[in-house]
This record gives C-alpha cells, structure tokens and sequence, in this order.
C-alpha cells in the first residue's frame, strides 16, 4: 500500500515540478469522502538546510536521506546537474529499489536514476530536450521520447513539466484505484489521464545536416507536399538510378524516402492545425496526403494523438469544432 512518500531534492531543483508532487501527495485530502488517504510526505536531501531552486529562490529541507529508507515510492524531483550526484543520494535509490519501494523521476532526475544503474536495459523517458543526452550518456537505457511517462517494473519515469502529473496520478491509480486518481485529479482540476505522449510537444524542423546530395531535392519536396511523385521521378531530378538513389537517400536522411515524406506531411499538418482553419479534408490534400482518413493514420502513428485533438491542445477546442469528427 501507498503511505509513505518521499521526494529527493537536490541544489537547483525545478520548482514546478518539484511542486507537482509536492500537489499530488503533501495535501491532505482525506476529507473527501473518497478513500483518498493522507499521505505521509516528507521532503529530504541529502544535507539539510538551505536548498537553492532553477529560478532563484531557496527552501528550507529539514530532514536527510534516512527518510527514503522508510518510504514507499522516493521520487527524485529534476535539478541542475551542474555538481557531481552525491553518492549518499545514489545508495539511497538503490537500497528503496532493492527493499522493493517505487522509485519516480520527473523531468531530468531520470539522470540520477540512471546514474544509479537503475534504468539499466530499462525503457525510459525523459523531457525531450533531454532524451538524446540521457541515450548517449546512458546506452543501457531504452529511452522513449515520444510518451509522457513510462512504467517498467516499480520504476517510473516521467517527460517534462507537467507530464509529472501524469506518473504521479498513474501511480495513485495503480496502487490505490481508479477513484482515488479521480478524486485527486478532480481537486487539482486536472485530467486524471491524458492521451498521447510528448511527440505532439516536439519541434521537430526539418534538418538538412549531411545531406549534401540531396538537400535542393528535399527543399523542393518539402515545398511541394502536396504533389504525388514516385521515387523513379525523384531518381530523375538528381539523375540517378533507382537504387543508387534509394540508398543515397537512406544514407542521408536516416529514412526511406516514404517515411520521410509521411513525416514532413505529418509536420506540415501539425503546423495547419495551429495556424490555419483549414478542415480536415483540405489539410490533408494539402499534406499530401490526399484523404483525411489517410492523415488520421499517420498523424495518429506518429504522435498518439488524433488531428482534432492536436488542434484542441494548441488552438483550443472552437477551432477543433471545424474538424469533422474521426
């Protein structure tokens, strides 16, 4: 069972997201009248006293890293990892993780749980600022930067900012019930659950590094979405074979030229979406994509969330009214 809660705090924490759990689990809210229980929160460091924060100001932390010993989860909140982990803080994780407790990162403390070992040949996410640092530096780690959060075993860990919310109430909700999130969902006027993950939240621009080749070729497709071309007519315009042209491509983009033109029209819908009013079946024949239900797939696939409801997250649901249902 779910009772004791403690969050590890480190010199230039986020206090947003350092919040968000404090939110989730330092408020008493048994009053209710929905099972919700009062957790038992504490917040520790592994020195106590004066604790500066990313945007300046300070905390006072009282207790030390004795009270993740004692608790159920231990949730590393993001800080600024301009000083070398202390060990104390990695033992710590490591001995809740062997006991058996869940061990939670939000944002950038992922770090810490994989300098621990702890997400070794574990799935894992992070903010996607960071997620091709923490592969780099922690090659063990599957990391996934396309999803909010990620639960492997008792560890979980969670994308940037708010997606904290998200790992936090998913835990509610697996150790504690569908109600229980409700109810704490319900007080911080939050959705007890969010569809899709961070890929909608990625900018994503179009790279032509290393592309030397063929870098007029994509310029031109992707000012040219919309028009039907074949990959034999693409070989013509750079005059090469077939073949040749396929593996040079490949080589290049770090895709078939397929996937490469679904995920610039993907792009190019995204930005139609935010910016314009355009229905669904005028984006897609705008994309490239000729028929809305073809859009629907592939912008689906690639970011978990449906046209409609992208428009809704980033123009706000009047616009996402001019989407014909899917």
């Amino acid at each position: 069972m779910l009772k004791k809660v403690a969050v590890v705090v480190l010199p230039g924490t986020s206090p947003f997201e350092f919040g968000v759990v404090c939110e989730v689990f330092g408020i008493d809210r048994s009053d209710r009248g929905t099972g919700v229980p009062a957790f038992d929160f504490t917040v520790c460091t592994p020195q106590p006293g004066v604790i500066g924060t990313k945007t300046g100001f300070t905390i006072n932390v009282a207790r030390g890293l004795d009270a993740a010993d004692e608790a159920d989860l231990v949730v590393v909140a993001p800080y600024t990892d301009s000083d070398p982990l202390p060990p104390s803080v990695v033992h710590a994780l490591r001995r809740a993780h062997a006991r058996g407790a869940w061990v939670m990162s939000v944002c950038s403390g992922a770090f810490v749980l994989a300098e621990a070992g702890l997400l070794d040949g574990r799935r894992a996410t992070t903010h996607w600022q960071y997620s091709r640092r923490l592969a780099e530096e922690y090659p063990l780690v599957e990391v996934d930067e396309n999803v909010l959060y990620v639960q492997d075993g008792k560890i979980i860990t969670s994308a940037g900012t708010a997606a904290g919310i998200d790992a936090c109430l998913h835990l509610v909700r697996t150790e504690l019930g569908a109600s229980v999130a409700t109810a704490i969902a319900r007080d911080m006027v939050v959705p007890p659950h969010r569809d899709g993950g961070q890929a909608q939240y990625i900018d994503r621009p179009m790279s032509l590094a290393g592309c030397d080749t063929l870098k007029d070729l994509l310029v031109w497709l992707s000012e040219n979405l919309g028009q039907e071309v074949s990959v034999a007519e693409l070989a013509n315009r750079v005059h090469m074979s077939g073949r040749t042209f396929a593996r040079r491509f490949r080589a290049e983009t770090g895709a078939t030229p397929a996937a490469w033109l679904n995920s610039q029209r993907v792009l190019r819908a995204q930005e139609l979406l935010e910016e314009s009013d355009l229905g669904i079946e005028e984006i897609a024949r705008a994309c490239g994509f000729g028929q809305a239900v073809l859009l629907r797939h592939h912008f689906t696939k690639a970011l978990g969330v449906s046209p409609a409801a992208y428009r809704r997250t980033f123009r706000g649901a009047a616009h996402a009214d001019s989407l014909q249902p899917a």
